[in-house]
């Protein structure tokens, strides 16, 4: 769970983004490798790819977007290219739903030759379960550690932290265990929905959502290993928020956000 105390002393760091130094034997090289990840509160990747580059530290990066959450659903893929058509990138997909014969070559193959991982939005719920089913949160995680840049809005941010708000169930937003990356709980769509806020401070009140985070649909968090660095956003009216308990109460606290450009 997340304490107050350390989340003080987390936001206390540089709010630069440190570069990788030139490592000059394996052992260095390994000891600086970072685990990165930046998530948004909505999944609209249409802007935010441009502000993600900088953040894989490549010119032309090689991204690999995975719809899992939508079941790759062709509209999502189809403006997932949409986007990228004009900017440094080099873009591919990972679909989900698939047969043998459809690829050659493993889930973890295609994840490991990428410079960052972006996850599509969608139902996070059926998301987690087929990655799991298929080994790719595994696969994920050793991308993560190997330092490709994990990143991805609504879905795509929720299911790093330990618990979060979703409406990957019918009728009402709930509660969902997420891969426990990140300790804490998160809220995407804090500002896009009008039932997530009164939620999220309800289930963290009650015990159950931990403390944690919560984004604005145009703003984000930038992690480096599984340290808070910043809170970013694409405009000046969008921000990151802490939420936990004082006395028994919930403190929301609005994180000092750095303006994309």
């Amino acid at each position: 769970m997340m304490k107050r105390r350390d989340f003080i002393q987390t936001t206390t760091m540089s709010m630069g983004i440190p570069l990788i130094a030139g490592a000059i034997n394996e052992e260095s090289s390994q000891q600086q490798v970072k685990r990165k990840l930046l998530v948004f509160g909505s999944g609209n990747f249409k802007v935010f790819l441009k502000h993600i580059i900088p953040f894989t530290r490549k010119e032309q990066p090689k991204i690999v977007f995975i719809p899992t959450a939508t079941g790759d659903s062709l509209t999502s893929i189809t403006n997932w290219y949409a986007a990228c058509e004009d900017l440094p990138v080099k873009p591919y997909v990972m679909k989900t739903f698939i047969s043998s014969y459809d690829t050659r070559q493993s889930f973890e193959d295609t994840i490991m030759k990428a410079d960052a991982v972006f996850v599509g939005g969608g139902n996070t719920l059926n998301m987690l379960a087929i990655w799991k089913a298929q080994g790719i949160d595994t696969a994920l995680r050793k991308a993560y550690e190997a330092g490709i840049l994990m990143t991805g809005g609504s879905a795509g941010s929720l299911c790093w932290f330990q618990n979060g708000t979703t409406d990957s169930r019918p009728i009402d937003l709930s509660k969902v265990e997420g891969m426990g990356w990140i300790k804490g709980s998160h809220c995407p769509h804090f500002d896009g929905e009008e039932f997530r806020r009164p939620l999220y401070h309800s289930l963290i009140q009650k015990g159950e959502l931990y403390p944690g985070y919560a984004c604005d649909n145009l703003a984000g968090i930038y992690w480096e290993n599984e340290q808070f660095i910043k809170s970013v956003a694409v405009n000046d009216k969008s921000f990151s928020y802490h939420v936990d308990l004082v006395n028994g109460q919930i403190n929301e606290t609005r994180l000092a956000t750095e303006v994309l450009k």
